[in-house]
């Protein structure tokens, strides 16, 4: 075990311990607006990015930040899973720049772009792009690949299911993960209607994560009854659009107890580090979802997770 793992291994540790968590992610949901919300949350690590006079969208994404600033720190004490399985785990929030930027090239409001440093793959040269067709050249020459058009719907879901796949093919610790993450967004695809406007690269990937059956489907009963094992769990009990939350919720909690124990491994290593990468994201998850819960007058967001317990 190298010394830059031992260090990177206790950074990590570090990092979980400092997770809001379900509890107090609970107890800020129970306040009784935003601003009470965030005069509690600005005590917290996501204090670093958070402030006490943000909207909704605005410390939303502030949280995600704070986790992205945890990332870069971690890749900071082991290079080696900089370049590698840290930088693809952490590539949602590249996609969530591209996006944006498309957004923004259309006249619509986006977020401000995440900081992501040396954890960048493709966002310098799309950062530059001045027309959708730009976009679609700079992630053609990326390792993203060409997203097989320049409209916005298509490119995001070019990214998210690329992205999938190539966690499942690179980082084995969350390969679960990948699999029934690619579920959950075929599941939305379905439930719109929009399967059949997915491109072909775009289906190549679900079909290299997910297997051939999927392309059967016409309902969502029948994609469960079409997918692999840890997919089909994803969609377990969900038979509506309207209870796509359930499945989104069960993923997440997934994420947070393999994580848990990926971390805890007794010697560092790419699967702990993961470990700590799933633990800090759910934590955000959970916590964007107290601050939109306070933002509505306050709720239980215990409820809400053990509905689907």
């Amino acid at each position: 075990m190298s010394a830059g793992w031992v260090a990177a291994g206790v950074r990590g540790q570090g990092l979980a311990r400092s997770r809001l968590g379900h509890d107090g992610a609970c107890s800020l949901a129970t306040t009784e607006s935003l601003a009470d919300a965030l005069a509690i949350l600005v005590r917290t690590p996501y204090g670093r990015e958070v402030r006490a006079d943000m909207d909704l969208i605005d410390a939303q994404q502030a949280v995600a930040a704070t986790v992205l600033w945890h990332l870069r720190i971690l890749a900071g004490w082991a290079p080696s899973l900089r370049s590698g399985s840290l930088r693809l785990m952490a590539a949602g929030f590249e996609i969530a720049n591209v996006t944006g930027h498309m957004a923004r090239l259309a006249g619509q409001p986006a977020p401000a772009p995440f900081a992501l440093g040396s954890l960048a793959m493709a966002w310098p040269m799309v950062s530059v792009a001045r027309t959708p067709a730009e976009v679609r050249t700079a992630l053609r020459t990326s390792v993203w690949g060409d997203p097989g058009s320049d409209d916005l719907p298509t490119i995001r879901l070019a990214l998210q299911l690329g992205w999938t796949r190539r966690i499942l093919d690179s980082v084995p610790a969350a390969a679960d993960w990948a699999i029934s993450g690619t579920a959950l967004v075929l599941a939305r695809v379905l439930a719109v209607g929009a399967l059949p406007a997915l491109s072909r690269s775009t289906r190549r990937d679900v079909t290299h994560i997910l297997g051939p059956q999927w392309q059967q489907a016409s309902s969502l009963d029948e994609l469960a009854r079409c997918l692999p094992r840890p997919a089909a769990q994803a969609l377990r009990g969900v038979n509506g659009a309207e209870n796509l939350w359930r499945a989104e919720v069960r993923w997440w909690a997934t994420v947070e107890s393999t994580g848990a124990a990926l971390a805890a491994r007794p010697h560092p290593g790419p699967a702990s580090g993961i470990g700590v990468v799933g633990l800090l994201a759910a934590d955000a998850w959970r916590t964007r979802a107290a601050l939109a819960i306070a933002a509505r007058g306050g709720g239980v967001l215990s409820e809400v997770l053990d509905a689907v317990a």
